[in-house]
């Protein structure tokens, strides 16, 4: 199959998926938007004015941008895992498969779709954060990428979930009991200086805490973590697991088993 034609089979797939977004957009938009709503009203607005500062920012502040990331990342990942599963259910996907469409098509279309929800969630919480504080973008290429690269991780997390999942149930599991208690730990709430120097060191081994941290580089400039790091860090993780599902997608594991 040509350039021309995978192109044309991207574009759909991607069509579909933001088709999928918006015809149920009380299931897809407003939750997210509610709950980061209660987020700023009871940790930054409540237990903030307790807190006061940190990092020299108020406190309402310095968690928006974490709170906005939060979001990028857990709808990235929702979107990607629900929709392909969704695909495996209604058995649709074997005709994405008996296609001269590639595998790559398949994994990228499913990605984009991942990351178009989870920009359009994060630049919808972004809005609501301006109603409680003030964001400054201090480094926007920093920003933007930063997001980009981040979405692209958890919706490529979202695929292999959904490829081993074989009901309902287990697309619940990895949200659950792996990326909830990693988010939270992930700086959202916090800086990692305030930990003791063991607690410090295990914080470095959770990946969203450099994504949160970068993001939060890119709009108040101050980070607990080197931003070049974190990029070597999101850049391996893009290949790593994007060469994962291309492998799992040839062998056919959950699809063809």
């Amino acid at each position: 199959m040509n350039v021309a034609l995978n192109l044309v089979a991207m574009k759909t797939i991607v069509r579909k998926e933001i088709v999928r977004v918006l015809r149920i957009w009380v299931q897809t938009i407003v939750p997210p938007a509610i709950t980061m709503t209660l987020y700023f009203i009871i940790f930054g607005n409540l237990i903030g004015r307790r807190i006061g500062t940190m990092d020299g920012f108020d406190y309402m502040q310095y968690i928006a941008p974490g709170l906005i990331m939060m979001s990028v990342i857990t709808n990235s990942y929702g979107n990607v895992v629900s929709s392909f599963f969704g695909a495996k259910f209604g058995r649709h996907l074997e005709e994405m498969l008996v296609s001269p469409m590639s595998n790559a098509t398949i994994i990228i279309g499913h990605v984009a779709g991942g990351v178009l929800r989870g920009v359009l969630v994060g630049l919808l919480v972004t809005i609501i954060a301006l109603f409680f504080t003030k964001l400054e973008v201090r480094h926007p290429f920093i920003t933007i990428s930063i997001v980009l690269l981040s979405s692209v991780v958890f919706a490529l997390a979202g695929f292999i979930n959904a490829v081993y999942a074989k009901k309902f149930d287990d697309i619940s599991i990895v949200p659950t009991f792996v990326l909830t208690p990693l988010t939270y730990l992930g700086g959202v709430f916090y800086s990692i200086s305030l930990l003791p120097d063991f607690w410090q060191k295990v914080s470095l081994a959770n990946p969203i805490l450099y994504m949160v941290n970068a993001f939060r580089y890119g709009i108040l400039g101050t980070s607990d973590i080197d931003i070049g790091t974190a990029y070597a860090i999101l850049l391996i993780f893009v290949i790593v697991l994007f060469t994962a599902c291309q492998q799992l997608m040839h062998r056919g594991v959950g699809i063809r088993e």
